[in-house]
C-alpha cells in the first residue's frame, strides 16, 4: 500500500466514521454488540425491514466493519475487528460526558444537507 498523505488519511477516517453515522447501521453494529447474528434476528433487534437491515449490513461489509459466515442454513454477522466494540464502547462512555451538548448541537444536521 502506498504512503497516504495526512489529508488523504483524514478523508479515510471521515469515511470510517460515516460507518456509524448512519442511525441504520449504528443499531446494527449496537446489536452486533452481543456476538454473532443472522439478518433475521438483527431485524428482530433493531425493527428495520428485512431489505434494509440487508442493504445496510452490504455497506458495513463492503467497509470492512462486519464479516459474514456460514453455519448449516444460516448467515450469521459479527464484527471484522473487535475493535468496532471497543469504539462503540468509547462512543458511549464519551455521549455518557457530553450528551447535552451533542444533543444541543445544530452544527451536524446543518452540514449534513450541505453534502
Amino acid at each position: 500500500m502506498q504512503t497516504l498523505t495526512s489529508s488523504q488519511i483524514i478523508a479515510l477516517k471521515a469515511k470510517l466514521f460515516r460507518g456509524f453515522a448512519d442511525s441504520s447501521r449504528l443499531s446494527i453494529l449496537n446489536a452486533l454488540r452481543k456476538g454473532s447474528l443472522t439478518v433475521g434476528e438483527i431485524v428482530k433487534v433493531t425493527g428495520l425491514s428485512q431489505s434494509n437491515a440487508s442493504n445496510h449490513l452490504g455497506c458495513l461489509r463492503d467497509c470492512g466493519l462486519v464479516t459474514r459466515s456460514q453455519k448449516g442454513n444460516f448467515v450469521y454477522y459479527q464484527f471484522s475487528d473487535e475493535r468496532v466494540a471497543t469504539l462503540l464502547s468509547l462512543a458511549d462512555e464519551l455521549l455518557a460526558d457530553a450528551a447535552k451538548g451533542v444533543y444541543e448541537c445544530t452544527r451536524y444536521e446543518a452540514s449534513e444537507t450541505q453534502e
